[in-house]
């Protein structure tokens, strides 16, 4: 996979909104073995950045009482070079900006948007915090997947807003996807979910952490309070399971690096 920190438009950050960011460090730290530091209440807001073997890989926030209503949940940011520009463009091709470009001192910008699917996503546009350090191994971050349900608009947004260039990995009627790149340096993929999402759950990204052994793993965050929502099932890039944690946000694990997971 190419350096998670020098792609324009690609996933560079992850990160949890939580209704409770100790039950999330004791959850997390414990499966994936994360340590944590708290930044600074005043600048940061107390925003919680995880590591895995020093290397960054992830970031944890407390809800505010403004978000108290919203679901746990777990959002992928893509690296943008200006994010002001990025987040003209999400409007120009359908889109919508949900939170305009902010100033997080000293270490970027940041903005979520609404893709033409009506899937959230983040942008990064970094400055001394580049983005995680770590993909693609155990506890890290190893692919992220739009379960879009109007597939063509989202493809087309994401090649018009983020430049990807893209290639279809399969069309058939029964599965159609598309990822940014291809083969084994993908970095992130586009599910046609129009035939499986009922009408209230809409279009979402979903991110999948690489585990050493997905069974193993299972067992571990489920006597920990975790829910098994899919799987585990064996793919062609590995086993693969949907969990939801302690506070019902939402995840997959695959036991294998990076690649299309579908």
């Amino acid at each position: 996979m190419p350096s998670p920190m020098s792609t324009p438009g690609a996933p560079c950050w992850i990160d949890l909104v939580t209704s409770d960011i100790s039950a999330a460090r004791t959850f997390y730290g414990e499966l994936f073995g994360w340590e944590f530091e708290t930044g600074d209440q005043e600048k940061y807001g107390g925003y919680t950045t995880a590591r895995k073997n020093g290397k960054t890989v992830a970031g944890i926030m407390q809800k505010d009482a403004g978000m108290a209503a919203l679901p746990d949940i777990w959002s992928t940011y893509l690296r943008s070079e200006d994010a002001a520009a990025t987040a003209e463009a999400v409007g120009r091709h359908g889109g919508q900006v949900y939170m305009p470009p902010m100033d997080v001192p000293e270490q970027g910008f940041m903005a979520i948007f609404g893709d033409a699917s009506g899937a959230s996503i983040g942008v990064w546009q970094p400055r001394e915090m580049k983005g995680y350090e770590l993909v693609a191994e155990p506890g890290s971050a190893a692919w992220h997947e739009l379960h879009a349900k109007d597939y063509d608009a989202a493809v087309r947004f994401y090649q018009d807003v983020f430049g990807w260039d893209t290639e279809v990995m399969s069309d058939s009627p029964e599965f159609r996807y598309t990822t940014l790149g291809s083969g084994m340096s993908a970095q992130a993929g586009i599910l046609d979910a129009s035939g499986y999402l009922p009408a209230e759950v809409p279009s979402h990204w979903q991110v999948y952490f690489a585990v050493a052994d997905t069974d193993a793993s299972i067992a571990q965050a489920t006597a920990m309070g975790a829910t098994v929502l899919d799987g585990p099932e064996d793919s062609s890039f590995g086993r693969v399971a949907m969990l939801a944690d302690p506070t019902g946000a939402t995840f997959k694990i695959i036991s294998s690096q990076a690649g299309p997971a579908a």
